[in-house]
C-alpha cells in the first residue's frame, strides 16, 4: 500500500532525541522546548512562540486570550478541520463560517463583509492544503471593521504569501506538528505572535495558570496544554533540514502536474504568482459528478493506493448544526467536499512512484467513463 503521507525520521532525529533521554530533560521543562520555541518564532518572523499539545488546542488557546464574550463571533472558512469549529465552540463563541473559491479552496474573501455584524470580533482564515489566502484583502477587511486576525497555517509550513512567510499575518498565527504536517513532532503545536501581552496570557493559560507569588494557588482556570521535552527535539532536528522537506513536496507536486497536465477528469490548485506553495497535500477536485471521492478513493484502494477526501464543510458538520438555529449556504464546499481527495505526497515518493500512482489515477477515471 502507497500510504498518504509517511513522515521522514532518521538518524539526525535519534541524535537529538537522544540528547534528551541521556539528560533526562523529557518534559515541558526541558531547554528544548524554549529553544524551539525561540527558533520556530524566528523562521516566522515573529517575536514569540509559545508550544502546545497539538494544533487543535493551538486554535483553542488563541482564541481564549483575545478576552472574546460569550456569543461573539468568529468568521472562519467552512472548508476546514472540525478543529477550528470546536475552537470557537469550546470558547463559548459563535461560528459564521463562510464558502471557499475554487482555485485554491482558500476562504471566499469576497463573501466575508456580508456577513459582519456587531457581534464579530475575529476572523480566522487557514491556508489550505499549503496555498495561501489573499491575505492583503483580509488584513484590509479586519482593519476596517477592528477585527482580530488569526491565521491558522497548520497546512502552510515554509509556504509564503508575496515572499513573506506563512505564519507571519495577523495577531495571532498558529500551527500543527501532527506527523502528516510538512514539519512533524509526532504531536504538537505552535501559537506565534508579535504581541508580548498575547504571549504572555498565552503561557499563563497554556499551563494551568500558575501563579508566580504563590504556586498551586489559582486565580483562573487554565489548560494543560503543555509540549514535552521529547517533541522539541524532534521539531528541532526537522528544523535543521526543512528547506530540503519544502524541496521535497513541491518537487512531489510538480511531478503530479506534469502527470496530470493535459487531462480534463479533475482539477488541481494553479497557485497564484504571488504564492509559494508547500503542498501540505496535493488535492485534486473531480469534475464528473457521477464519480464522487469516496468512490473513488475504494477504487484506489483495490489498487494499494491510499487517498483521502477533503473536509467536511463546518455548515454541514452534523455536531455544530446542533448548536445554531442559522443556516448556511457553502455550495463551493458542498462540491468539493463531494469530489475532492488528496493523493500521496510522503516524503517516500520518488519520480517512478508517482508515475505509477498518476497512470493508476488516469486510467481509473478512463474505465469509470467508459462503462
Amino acid at each position: 500500500m502507497i500510504r498518504v503521507f509517511e513522515p521522514l525520521l532518521g538518524k539526525i532525529e535519534k541524535k537529538y532525541l537522544n540528547k534528551s533521554l541521556s539528560n533526562g530533560f523529557i518534559s515541558s521543562s526541558s531547554p528544548s522546548v524554549e529553544k524551539f520555541e525561540k527558533d520556530w518564532a524566528q523562521y516566522c518572523n515573529r517575536k514569540y512562540g509559545i508550544s502546545v499539545s497539538n494544533g487543535t488546542v493551538a486554535l483553542q488557546l488563541a482564541l481564549k486570550i483575545l478576552n472574546l464574550k460569550d456569543g461573539d463571533e468568529v468568521i472562519m472558512p467552512s472548508n476546514t478541520i472540525i478543529s477550528c469549529g470546536m475552537a470557537a465552540v469550546y470558547n463559548n463563541l459563535k461560528i459564521i463560517p463562510i464558502d471557499c473559491n475554487l482555485e485554491n479552496w482558500c476562504i471566499d474573501e469576497s463573501k466575508i463583509e456580508k456577513k459582519i455584524t456587531k457581534k464579530t470580533k475575529a476572523i480566522l482564515f487557514v491556508n489550505v492544503f499549503g496555498h495561501p489566502c489573499d491575505i492583503d484583502k483580509l488584513k484590509k477587511i479586519s482593519k476596517k471593521y477592528n477585527l482580530f486576525l488569526i491565521e491558522d497555517a497548520a497546512e502552510s509550513h515554509g509556504s509564503k504569501y508575496k515572499n513573506e512567510i506563512c505564519g507571519s499575518f495577523g495577531d495571532i498565527s498558529t500551527f500543527s506538528f501532527y506527523a502528516n504536517k510538512l514539519i512533524t513532532t509526532g504531536e504538537g503545536g505552535m501559537i506565534v505572535t508579535n504581541n508580548k501581552k498575547l504571549f504572555e496570557r498565552a503561557k499563563y493559560f497554556r499551563n494551568l495558570c500558575f501563579n508566580n507569588k504563590a504556586r498551586f494557588k489559582h486565580n483562573d482556570l487554565g489548560f494543560n496544554f503543555r509540549f514535552t521535552g521529547i517533541q522539541a527535539d524532534i521539531g528541532l532536528a526537522q528544523m535543521t533540514r526543512i528547506k530540503d522537506l519544502i524541496n521535497k513536496k513541491i518537487d512531489i507536486a510538480n511531478h503530479y502536474i506534469k502527470e496530470f497536465n493535459d487531462q480534463k477528469y479533475f482539477t488541481y490548485v494553479k497557485n497564484k504568482s504571488w504564492a509559494l506553495n508547500t503542498y501540505w497535500m496535493f488535492g485534486i477536485v473531480i469534475q464528473n459528478k457521477k464519480i464522487t471521492a469516496r468512490r473513488f478513493i475504494d477504487l484506489l484502494k483495490k489498487e494499494n493506493i491510499e487517498a483521502r477526501p477533503f473536509f467536511y464543510g463546518l455548515h454541514n458538520q452534523p455536531v455544530l448544526k446542533k448548536l445554531y438555529k442559522s443556516k448556511y449556504h457553502c455550495p463551493n464546499t458542498d462540491f468539493i467536499s463531494k469530489y475532492g481527495l488528496y493523493l500521496p505526497t510522503g516524503y517516500n515518493l520518488n519520480k517512478k512512484k508517482i508515475k505509477v500512482i498518476s497512470k493508476k489515477v488516469l486510467k481509473l477515471f478512463k474505465n469509470l467513463l467508459l462503462n
